[in-house]
């Protein structure tokens, strides 16, 4: 008989480390936390660090609403030459010349970061995630073949310009703000095509989604459980809430559309007395209709081995 799987729900942040994917992050924490259900609010690159947000248990069912908050990176791109992948993980093209290096200005760098910030039409990396027929885009790019994905809108809130250093290339540190679905090494992509010297991206660090920064979170080597934070601490941080007497809590977890005053165009967190995270609801008619509930917490025992 395996030990009794943690029952407990909770959001958990954490320093993603560079060299390993998203995926082993999830099977390290499931093993810390002594669970099997954990699900993350969109990956990282092997390559990336920083901030990934994992649901435990029930608390999987807020990262809906995590995985489409703006984003805030740092990193560094290598105007100089491009790369199949837009990263330093793939293959580089032809270099430019060291006069031709030379040439780009500073005023035509801070020109072209300008036209890539705003409201753009952004063609994501050819090695992404993004599904064509079915099949990630970057198993297909792996198996020969040649994609090349359609332009999407995004909004670069900020993409700012923190330090250049010129040698053999010129490498920038950069901050940008982003909208989800932004794709940093597409930005490093193309500003070197603008500039004509071509680019990729050398590093990338995520430390913000939406409220949550990578300073609150804890690294690989921690002891994950205690770390995780209480759902109704997530939920009330991202929404506005409504806190509910013992007799309107047990109605809405059984799904019936109690009163409700409080008005939000966005989802509403229902708290019960004790403080725990009952439901998501929006107002309609001045009733709660429920989202997702959130049921409690109730150990069980895993099947036999």
């Amino acid at each position: 008989m395996k030990p009794p799987s943690n029952p407990r729900s909770g959001i958990l942040l954490v320093d993603k480390p560079q060299g390993i994917t998203s995926h082993d992050v999830v099977a390290r924490a499931r093993k810390s936390i002594g669970t099997r259900k954990v699900g993350h609010a969109g990956t990282l690159d092997p390559m990336a660090t920083g901030l990934l947000v994992l649901g435990v248990n029930n608390s999987t069912r807020l990262l809906t609403w995590i995985v489409g908050l703006d984003k805030e990176y740092t990193a560094t791109i290598r105007l100089g030459a491009a790369s199949n992948t837009d990263d330093a993980d793939g293959d580089l093209g032809q270099r430019v010349d060291a006069a031709a290096l030379a040439a780009v200005s500073a005023e035509a760098i801070a020109t072209e970061v300008a036209a890539l910030t705003g409201p753009i039409s952004q063609r994501p990396s050819s090695v992404s995630a993004i599904k064509v027929d079915g099949t990630r885009a970057y198993t297909l790019v792996r198996a020969g073949e040649e994609i090349v994905l359609a332009e999407r809108p995004v909004t670069v809130r900020a993409f700012d310009v923190l330090d250049t250093r010129r040698a053999d290339w010129i490498d920038l540190d950069v901050r940008v703000e982003c909208s989800t679905g932004t794709y940093i090494r597409a930005l490093a992509r193309d500003l070197g095509a603008a500039l004509g010297v071509g680019g990729h991206l050398t590093a990338l660090r995520r430390t913000r989604i939406g409220p949550f920064t990578v300073d609150a979170a804890s690294g690989l080597d921690a002891d994950l459980a205690p770390a995780m934070l209480e759902p109704a601490e997530v939920a009330t941080t991202l929404f506005a809430q409504v806190r509910l007497d013992a007799q309107h809590s047990a109605d809405l977890a059984h799904g019936k559309r109690i009163p409700l005053s409080v008005e939000s165009d966005r989802p509403i967190a229902a708290i019960d007395p004790d403080g725990r995270l009952i439901g998501l609801v929006e107002n309609i008619a001045g009733r709660a209709h429920v989202l997702v509930n959130f049921p409690p917490d109730t150990r069980h025992e895993e099947g036999t081995a």
